[in-house]
């Protein structure tokens, strides 16, 4: 090949990738600049100041509530798990093929509304003169309404919800993957379903469960419309503290601080995650 062939080919390749050059760079890469600037300058006088840190770790109040969003975005994570991968397997190894596409569709069409339509439903069902709450007085097991929003277990429900799409579908391309002869294999062997499940199911998807896990942690970690809309008041989300200083306190500094700590602390968690169970993201990827 010659040299003028490979100018050309580069010069190509460089112009198909430079729409997504420029869509990277001015809507994720330029904003994270001007957030991480922020976080190191002085409210009034724009000087350079650490106080914005200094703040987090100071008031117990931050650190509780990012340490309350970690643990439930951990929970939630787990709990999704749990959930997806069932599905995920029943999807794959069990049912035909026509089940299997509806099955599919079943999951990927709730997820064609927004997040915040998702959150208004559940919502409706839930609140005070909702209708599970109408459905328990129809029955006679209660005479009262029952307001079953603004509970730590209501937004665990709404996040898992949220989340399932995300966690099954890199779980069911793993799967996908794996060769029914070796699960046959392995009940001719002698082994039984756990045993299966444990030496050659889990550790064939666990590129699937680290790439959902990882996705489902920072949606979480980061979610703000489903948090405050069924916790409420009683939500303690983090990301509501970015909200308040940018949009009620119109303090830049001290959100794109808390901001910054969010975001380190999620790429930190996940590496850290990573090399504890020897996954490598790159090829999960």
């Amino acid at each position: 090949m010659s040299v003028a062939t490979r100018l050309k080919r580069s010069r190509g390749l460089w112009v198909l990738l430079l729409p997504t050059l420029l869509w990277i760079g001015l809507l994720f890469v330029l904003p994270h600049i001007k957030l991480f600037l922020l976080s190191f300058m002085d409210r009034r006088s724009g000087a350079f100041t650490l106080a914005n840190y200094a703040n987090f770790f100071q008031k117990s109040l931050y650190l509780h509530v990012f340490v309350r969003t970690t643990t439930f975005s951990i929970v939630t994570t787990l709990l999704t798990l749990l959930v997806s991968f069932p599905a995920a397997f029943i999807i794959t190894k069990v049912l035909g093929r026509k089940m299997k596409a509806l099955a599919l569709i079943a999951i990927v069409l709730p997820y064609w509304v927004s997040e915040l339509i998702q959150a208004f439903t559940w919502m409706i069902l839930l609140r005070e003169t909702g209708v599970l709450s109408y459905l328990l007085q129809a029955l006679g097991i209660t005479r009262h309404n029952i307001e079953f929003l603004y509970h730590n277990g209501t937004i665990i429900l709404g996040l898992v919800y949220t989340s399932l799409l995300f966690m099954t579908i890199p779980i069911i391309n793993s799967l996908d993957t794996l060769d029914d002869s070796l699960i046959e294999a392995s009940y001719d062997l002698g082994g039984n379903f756990w045993s299966t499940m444990r030496e050659i199911i889990i550790p064939h998807a666990a590129p699937g469960i680290m790439v959902g896990s990882i996705m489902v942690f920072m949606l979480n970690l980061g979610n703000y419309v489903t948090v405050t809309l069924l916790g409420g008041k009683n939500s303690l989300w983090f990301t509501e503290n970015i909200y308040n200083q940018f949009i009620v306190r119109f303090n830049q500094n001290q959100g794109a601080a808390f901001g910054v700590i969010l975001l380190t602390f999620s790429v930190a968690f996940v590496w850290i995650v990573l090399k504890i169970t020897g996954q490598d993201l790159t090829e999960a990827m």
